[in-house]
């Protein structure tokens, strides 16, 4: 039956040498001679037959969702992954629903080892490889990603590791004519054999400063525009105007929560893809009608940041371009923690020489994890059952 049996939730911290705040308090970016404590969670589902589903991911500011499901999940059976994506999303409803995606990964992290097979084949995915683009910190003042210069050296050097796609995270200042300089230098140094993007993280502070970054997209040939400007990606109307204003496509949804949110967003023109996270949007489970409903209405959809459920959905969805290998700058390393004891890794080295990286094959997700390090660093723990 696969009655769960104990949920086991871990908020953590780990170090990331040369990061820390922008000045606004909020971005993360590259400071010198700087050990940044970034935080994650962790979860364990253990079913009487002993089998355990795990997962690390996700925000922290989604444990206290989490510890309010977990218990209602505790003698249950872990297959059930619909009845508990349906239940929750009502329970959830006057919140974002975050705290759901932890908690039905590790149950398909679960079934795949309950089944012997990886997440993917569980899907029903054949892919082995798939895609990257690389994508940055937002821009600083410390002479990290600094300058127009910097980001066009930098997306060279990712070229060169064999990425076939860059995207650029802008400054916090939104500054027009700095973002407008960088695209433009990009598209002039990498656009004839690189993928460009631009996400400003909702910088930008008005309609005309989105139009005019926008322009410059177009004139660079960049491959999407993301989330511009400080409605916060949220406003149809803004963006179905922007879009009939530029020809560079749209990639808006990220702040948009629920298949049926971003189904309204996707059919009223506002987005030319659709985006999703299974940390997010309520796991794979939740991944997967947004990949489904994106494929009816004939349009992408493009995984948001990078782990492993990631990869899984990556491989499953047939109408996807790039895994997302956040965040990544010049004199920093990556932003995810350090938990693996299997060898997988979303460094910025782990590219391939075709552009691409491995779907992990093992049953499950696939990975292991270093549960004496998560727990050694722990920050907030709760158990049930």
């Amino acid at each position: 039956m696969g009655v769960i049996e104990k949920i086991e939730l871990i908020e953590f911290s780990y170090p990331v040498a040369n990061v820390g705040p922008a000045e606004n308090g909020f971005d993360t970016v590259y400071v010198p001679n700087v050990t940044a404590q970034m935080n994650a969670m962790a979860v364990r589902i253990q079913t009487a037959d002993g089998c355990v589903g795990e997962y690390v991911g996700g925000l922290n500011l989604a444990f206290r969702q989490a510890a309010y499901l977990a218990p209602k999940l505790v003698g249950r059976n872990a297959f059930h992954r619909i009845e508990f994506y349906e239940e929750s999303k009502r329970a959830l409803r006057k919140f974002d629903k975050m705290g759901v995606g932890l908690l039905d990964i590790a149950l398909w992290d679960w079934a795949g080892k309950r089944l012997n097979v990886s997440v993917a084949n569980l899907i029903g995915s054949s892919r082995a490889r798939i895609p990257v683009y690389a994508s940055t910190y937002h821009g600083d003042r410390n002479g990290g990603l600094s300058s127009p210069e910097d980001f066009a050296s930098f997306a060279e050097h990712c070229r060169d590791l064999g990425y076939r796609a860059f995207k650029m995270h802008g400054w916090g200042e939104g500054i027009v004519e700095e973002e407008v300089a960088s695209v433009k230098l990009l598209g002039a140094r990498v656009g004839q054999n690189m993928k460009l993007m631009l996400d400003p993280a909702s910088h930008l502070r008005t309609f005309a400063d989105a139009l005019a970054v926008g322009k410059a997209c177009d004139e660079a040939g960049f491959f999407w525009l993301e989330d511009p400007f400080r409605d916060t990606g949220v406003s149809q109307m803004a963006h179905k105007m922007l879009r009939e204003r530029i020809s560079t496509p749209l990639l808006i949804g990220e702040h948009v929560r629920g298949f049926e949110n971003k189904s309204d967003f996707a059919r009223s023109g506002a987005s030319d893809f659709v985006r999703v996270n299974p940390d997010y949007d309520m796991g794979i489970t939740g991944a997967l009608k947004v990949g489904a409903m994106a494929e009816s209405l004939g349009l992408d959809v493009e995984v948001h940041s990078s782990g492993p459920a990631h990869r899984h959905c990556v491989a499953a969805f047939r109408n996807t371009n790039f895994y997302e290998l956040a965040l990544v700058g010049p004199k920093c390393g990556s932003s995810k923690p350090p938990v693996y004891t299997c060898g997988y890794s979303d460094a910025l080295e782990a590219i391939g020489e075709d552009g691409q990286m491995a779907v992990p094959t093992g049953i499950g997700l696939g990975v292991g994890y270093d549960w004496d390090f998560i727990r050694k660093n722990a920050k907030n723990t709760a158990t049930f059952g």
